[in-house]
């Protein structure tokens, strides 16, 4: 994980100055699939993150085995079957929020994502609607979306497409700190 957040980092800080650089390295991810027979739960707080206040810019990533469930035969199921997390370990985002608002004032702001999510090894643009809260100047960020599976070449097999729902509810919620160097 430590090698993931030194790539974001990396990623941001390229042309950029490291001023104005957030960090988030234990954010948190919820999956919630609601579906006739079950519904699925997973959760995970191995997220990182790097924001990047003076221009913008957003990078995350979470791991797909950290994603815990309830009911371990799931988590076996989505890691093998349906993620291939061996081939695929991580879900990332990469995008620039779209109208910054103002983080010099504390507040609770909407704001938009424009960016490219990778999941299953399927890279999609996106626009991911989120809040970035400023409090004191500590900052934070809540996201809610749906993933579609087959827009990621996620294959649910016909005897199981009553347990699972062909979009997935993902919740993100990151508390950032300043970089230190």
């Amino acid at each position: 994980m430590k090698y993931i957040a030194i790539i974001l980092i990396a990623w941001l800080g390229t042309n950029h100055a490291i001023q104005g650089t957030f960090v988030s390295k234990n954010a948190k991810v919820s999956i919630y699939s609601k579906a006739p027979l079950e519904d699925i739960e997973a959760t995970s707080q191995k997220g990182t993150s790097v924001f990047n206040a003076t221009t913008g810019e957003l990078a995350f990533s979470v791991p797909i085995r950290s994603l815990v469930f309830e009911k371990s035969m799931m988590q076996e199921h989505f890691n093998e079957n349906y993620m291939e997390s061996d081939k695929f370990p991580n879900a990332t985002f990469k995008g620039k929020i779209q109208q910054l608002p103002d983080l010099s004032k504390d507040g609770t702001y909407p704001v938009n994502v424009a960016g490219v999510l990778d999941v299953h090894g399927v890279k999609q643009n996106r626009t991911i609607p989120g809040k970035i809260t400023v409090s004191q100047g500590a900052v934070s960020m809540l996201s809610e979306f749906q993933v579609a599976c087959k827009d990621h070449n996620i294959e649910i097999p016909t005897l199981v497409f009553k347990k699972i729902a062909e979009s997935i509810r993902v919740q993100v919620s990151a508390a950032y700190t300043p970089y230190q160097k």
